[in-house]
């Protein structure tokens, strides 16, 4: 398909991250290519680069994309949940596996692109990712209530990011299968909820 010029700058970088985004769904990283993705936009495989200024930029905006609808998947999941009890928190981590399992192609890829440290990465896809560590902390700090901010409440935040999320890409890479466990979800909420209530 030839080149197109019917599209604002915005209308073309939300296309190409569409594009980008439905293919990297599809085939998963490994599989991954920036030249089928703009051909699906209809554009050549040099308008990634004059939008993005890099393949790395791409990607991360394409994830960004992911962590967009991660963020939106929690927050319906804990839709009309009781604040009382662990409900909540059992709710939020429950969903990050589901949406792993529904998109488990996009999810993987998060974490399958690796960019150097120093790189820059753009406002808007930092945004996009403190956004969803945004939502754990807030029903983390809901939860413990007093004396819930803090740097101490925020390495705890992500410490227990890490913990379910090491639960959850063990399951989705079929490890948990071969050591006969059952429930992975439930194990990830179970080591949560012991370190939040030895905060309490």
């Amino acid at each position: 398909m030839g080149r197109r010029s019917d599209h604002t700058p915005e209308q073309l970088r939300t296309l190409l991250v569409e594009e980008g985004h439905a293919l990297l769904a599809e085939r998963g990283f490994a599989k991954f290519s920036a030249r089928e993705a703009a051909r699906r936009a209809g554009y050549s495989v040099g308008t990634i680069y004059n939008v993005f200024g890099s393949l790395d930029a791409y990607l991360l905006a394409v994830n960004s994309h992911t962590f967009r609808q991660w963020s939106a998947w929690l927050e319906e999941a804990l839709d009309g949940v009781s604040p009382t009890g662990t409900a909540r928190i059992e709710a939020l981590v429950r969903a990050y596996f589901s949406f792993a399992a529904e998109n488990a192609n996009a999810w993987m890829a998060i974490y399958d692109h690796r960019i150097d440290r120093e790189t820059d990465i753009a406002a808007e896809d930092v945004a996009a990712r403190e956004a969803l560590t945004a939502i754990v902390d807030r029903e983390v700090a809901a939860w413990m209530r007093a004396g819930a901010d803090g740097e101490e409440a925020r390495r705890l935040v992500r410490s227990l990011i890490a913990t379910v999320h090491g639960h959850c890409a063990l399951w989705l890479s079929g490890s948990y299968a071969l050591m006969n466990e059952p429930d992975p979800a439930g194990q990830a909420l179970a080591r949560v909820l012991e370190v939040l209530e030895a905060q309490a």
